[in-house]
């Protein structure tokens, strides 16, 4: 790239651009648009053509060509399909959903009863061909999480964290095999 003095340059690291003022072998000093002279290696610079507003009018959202093109895009389908007859139980592990009070219950006592509640459904859910159970166990120090976890590594099963949008960090969805031959 040839650079002459009146071509309009920016500079690459920089947000610096302005007129090319002079070229010294390979130094070339830049007059920016404040009135600054700066001097930069050649290589440091690009030749401007065209103003930035020029190149990015076509990518403006708001442009006529584009607002018709949106409205003309078809919905697309979704990649993924829901099974119509597909049952999704969930279940809230929080301890005042379970019992009246807690009255009388220290924490391991309100864990195990917690965790037989989620045995129960999770046997339930196999019994019963229920694909999908999601376990609500809120975010707390994530005790009931880990020994829900600890839990369903026993079953055939899979499980991950339900929807964030949803619930939140304190679900996990679980998905139950089935198996198609029984």
């Amino acid at each position: 790239m040839r650079l002459e003095i009146g071509n309009k340059v920016a500079v690459l690291d920089d947000v610096l651009k302005g007129k090319v003022t002079a070229i010294d072998n390979h130094t070339v000093s830049v007059q920016t648009e404040d009135g600054m002279i700066f001097n930069f290696n050649e290589k440091e610079l690009v030749k401007i053509d065209a103003e930035q507003h020029e190149l990015t009018k076509f990518s403006d959202i708001n442009n006529d060509f584009f607002k018709e093109k949106i409205q003309q895009a078809k919905p697309q389908k979704s990649l993924f399909k829901k099974q119509q007859k597909e049952v999704i139980m969930e279940v809230d592990l929080h301890i005042n959903q379970l019992v009246k009070s807690t009255r009388g219950l220290d924490n391991y006592d309100m864990i195990n009863l917690q965790l037989d509640t989620a045995k129960r459904k999770i046997e339930y859910g196999i019994q019963k061909r229920i694909s999908k159970i999601v376990f609500i166990h809120g975010v707390g120090e994530g005790v009931l999480k880990s020994e829900l976890h600890s839990l369903l590594n026993k079953y055939p099963v899979k499980y991950y964290d339900a929807s964030y949008k949803k619930y939140g960090l304190g679900a996990t969805e679980v998905y139950i095999y089935q198996n198609i031959n029984e």
